[in-house]
């Protein structure tokens, strides 16, 4: 809303509702506060996985193969870009994978890492704790590379509840989804 020039003046003809203002005025002071305080996530195929099992599997076998090397393991997944809005994501942001069409899972970001690799091309490692949670199922079309996912948009994680969602067999799953029944 528009409050013209001068419609805060008490003597003002073209006088602005009080509630009108006050609307506004929340809407501009404290709408950035709120923003401010929610974390950034961002949101990525996950190529190559036919399940949250897949991400899983792969997950432990590389943790085993750096135990193995006596090297501490650290799940980090190397991207090209990288994102701008960094310090937002380490406040409490996740990475939301999406896996054959829908997002399934999600891991805790911890860190943002910036490197040039051997043929000369910036990268950065998204480096993310082991522990993959599980949300609710939402469908997601195909795009290249990560997107800043809003937490307002973002799926529920899976709590006690609704555990046994995870247990269902993917193509149930699937087409309840598809339904509008989940």
């Amino acid at each position: 809303m528009h409050i013209p020039a001068g419609s805060l003046h008490r003597n003002s003809r073209d006088r602005v509702p009080r509630s009108e203002i006050l609307t506004s005025a929340t809407h501009v002071l404290f709408k950035p506060v709120v923003d401010r305080f929610m974390p950034l996530n961002l949101i990525k195929l996950c190529v190559g996985a036919e399940s949250l099992e897949d991400l899983e599997q792969w997950i432990a076998q590389r943790t085993a193969r750096a135990k193995q090397a006596g090297v501490e393991p650290e799940h980090a997944h190397t991207t090209r870009m990288m994102p701008k809005r960094r310090d937002e994501l380490l406040d409490g942001g996740s990475l939301y994978w999406v896996i054959k069409g829908n997002v399934q899972a999600r891991q805790r970001l911890l860190d943002v890492r910036p490197f040039t690799d051997s043929a000369g091309i910036s990268r950065c490692d998204l480096v993310m704790e082991q522990i993959v949670r599980p949300t609710q199922w939402q469908p997601k079309r195909p795009f290249q590379g990560w997107r800043y996912f809003r937490t307002e948009d973002v799926p529920a994680d899976l709590t006690e509840d609704t555990q046994a969602l995870k247990d269902m067999p993917d193509a149930m799953r699937t087409e309840l989804l598809e339904l509008g029944l989940l």
